[in-house]
């Protein structure tokens, strides 16, 4: 049961930056996720034991700088995803690929490996970059329109599984000859494909290319709107895009023991410069958030990139998971401070509860 074919969970849930240092989390705490091999393995198998849907892995080049050399250290997404797709039976494991930094046919081939040593189980995270120090080290800068290049990438990367024969592309973006990409991909007519975006161009991207588009927003409430943007803009194009949307979790026995310990994390013992430097990075140059959230929000850029809030006993995090569902959000990434010391509990606890409110098979 892959993400997208026979999956009866109302809500979508998986498991998101394991392959980088820290997870999403900038905190100084002793246990924070230090991203070794052997712990995202781990954390792979407790997730594709539990039932939970998809991997999805950060694309990062270099940090945030810090105490901690937030993100810093991170594994490369493909050979990432490929490692653990060979290790797991039924969960989804994306790759996050940089389209300016990433040339489609490499990414066609690569990709279709994914998918055939994981039997059809392989996605496609696409992101356009929005940080010039890591464009830096490719001789690169971000490009305003990115998601025009996208657009030619991702046809490129569809048209070289379609195609029998070698087939010419020019493009604005790419001129190629000959491209051909055997073997196909498992999944046909590609694996299944998601682009995170807040602003106008990465939805309408979302809306004509990718099965899932990830968003974010400050408050539940707030949602509807931009569930109600994201339905628009993927009608305009003749399709449905399921939306998703990304949050950080502490689990706890008491709401006390939740609280006291995101405070340690996210506020006593942040790492105040590289927070520093991913929220100015973040707010110049990408669209990801509400404006007011990076001066409303620091605790959670802290606690989890600018991510939302899931703090509590199980019972409450269970019923935070089902407003979220019931505003119309399909599925949810989830990260933790330390995923394999965290995800037991979590998927102990609350998963029976989103059982019995009939929003996972």
């Amino acid at each position: 049961m892959t993400l997208t074919a026979a999956n009866e969970n109302r809500i979508k849930l998986g498991v998101f930056s394991t392959n980088a240092d820290g997870g999403l989390a900038i905190t100084k705490v002793p246990e924070r996720w230090t991203a070794t091999w052997a712990g995202n393995v781990e954390a792979a198998r407790i997730a594709d034991e539990a039932g939970l849907d998809f991997f999805l892995p950060i694309a990062r080049w270099a940090g945030f700088g810090g105490e901690t050399r937030s993100r810093e250290w991170s594994f490369e997404t493909f050979t990432w995803a490929a490692g653990l797709a060979a290790l797991t039976r039924r969960i989804t494991i994306f790759s996050t690929v940089h389209v300016p930094l990433v040339h489609p046919v490499y990414a066609a081939k690569a990709l279709a490996t994914v998918d055939h040593i994981g039997n059809g189980r392989a996605g496609l995270n696409i992101v356009c970059g929005w940080n010039p120090a890591e464009f830096a080290m490719f001789g690169a800068t971000p490009d305003e329109k990115g998601y025009e290049r996208a657009a030619e990438w991702i046809e490129i990367v569809s048209r070289a599984y379609a195609s029998d024969e070698p087939f010419d592309f020019d493009g604005a973006y790419y001129r190629l000859k000959g491209v051909v990409s055997k073997p196909s991909s498992v999944q046909q007519p590609r694996p299944v494909t998601m682009n995170a975006a807040f602003g106008a161009p990465g939805r309408d991207f979302a809306a004509a290319h990718c099965d899932f588009l990830f968003s974010t927003f400050s408050d539940i409430g707030d949602g509807r709107k931009h569930l109600d943007d994201i339905r628009t803009r993927a009608a305009a194009a003749g399709r449905a895009v399921g939306a998703y949307t990304v949050a950080h979790v502490v689990c706890r026995p008491t709401q006390a023991e939740a609280e006291d310990y995101y405070d340690r994390y996210a506020l006593r013992e942040a790492d105040e410069a590289a927070v520093d430097n991913h929220m100015a990075g973040k707010k110049q140059f990408s669209a990801s958030h509400d404006p007011h959230a990076y001066i409303q929000y620091r605790q959670r850029f802290a606690g989890g990139a600018g991510t939302y809030p899931l703090i509590g006993t199980p019972r409450r995090i269970a019923e935070m998971i089902g407003r979220i569902s019931a505003e119309g959000w399909e599925g949810m990434a989830l990260s933790f401070v330390n995923y394999t010391d965290e995800l037991p509990y979590f998927c102990a606890g609350v998963l029976p509860l989103l059982r019995e409110a009939g929003l996972r098979a």
